[in-house]
């Protein structure tokens, strides 16, 4: 299983170019790291592989998984997709889970969509899903809504429906970004964990570049709705080519000490 992704362009409907011939490939069991400002492109490209961009936007290009092609399917194609084939956990679970239904209910819900799983099943498997992402209380984390848990909580639920249906692909985008650092470290310890354990191949979309090289074994660099540089995590760390990418690393180890990439 390859995610290619080749001349990735997203304009509006007034001809304003967002993304700009946008092209990287990640292979089956492979770890991605996308890395930009804000306003780079990282997430739009992310959107644009799920059928997910903002009205008034249009991709072109090419974006495949195992050759076939996932730009301009229609919705109920894309459907079978989504959550199956590539699952996405955002950056703010709060917003992204459904504050009226409870924890249970929402990760059952990928589960009826994509398998035959119904009742009982759907439940044990649910909490096989907590078990998976350290959620030990089942029974009081299945009937709790959204709001009653801790973003740590929370962002750990998300990642639980993400894995439900054991996709190919995981997109996590700024998954992260609203935890405080101690909780920070301790989801990039447990997806890194679920990465070696599913086997599932990683995107993961973030501005902060010591959390990505964390995950990541390849890096992909954005600015402005462009790739401005690519290469294995190691090369880019200890050797950007590019004046963009030299300053990201270099604002990056001054606040903060890089991990190791050796042996990747």
């Amino acid at each position: 299983m390859t995610l290619s992704v080749e001349n990735l362009t997203v304009r509006t409907t007034t001809g304003r170019v967002l993304l700009d011939e946008v092209g990287w490939e990640v292979p089956s069991g492979g770890r991605l790291g996308i890395i930009g400002e804000s306003g780079s492109g990282k997430s739009l490209t992310a959107q644009a592989l799920l059928g997910l961009l903002p009205d008034g936007m249009r991709a072109t290009g090419s974006a495949t998984l195992d050759g076939r092609q996932l730009l301009g399917l229609r919705e109920r194609e894309m459907r079978t997709i989504r959550g199956r084939r590539i699952a996405m956990v955002f950056q703010e679970p709060l917003t992204a889970l459904d504050p009226l239904m409870t924890v249970g209910r929402q990760i059952e819900g990928p589960l009826h969509l994509h398998t035959a799983l119904r009742g009982a099943a759907a439940r044990t498997r649910a909490a096989e899903l907590l078990d998976l992402v350290a959620l030990r209380d089942h029974a009081r984390i299945l009937r709790s809504f959204p709001w009653e848990l801790s973003g740590g909580q929370r962002q750990r639920v998300a990642l639980a429906m993400a894995l439900a249906c054991e996709p190919d692909v995981l997109i996590a985008d700024e998954p992260t970004t609203a935890l405080d650092v101690t909780l920070q470290d301790e989801i990039l310890t447990l997806l890194a964990g679920l990465i070696e354990r599913t086997g599932v191949t990683l995107v993961f979309v973030s501005h902060d570049l010591p959390v990505v090289a964390r995950v990541a074994e390849q890096l992909v660099v954005m600015r402005e709705g462009r790739v401005v540089e690519t290469g294995p995590a190691s090369q880019v760390l200890s050797a950007p080519t590019g004046d963009y990418a030299k300053s990201l690393v270099a604002a990056a180890r001054s606040v903060s000490a890089l991990p190791t990439t050796e042996g990747r």
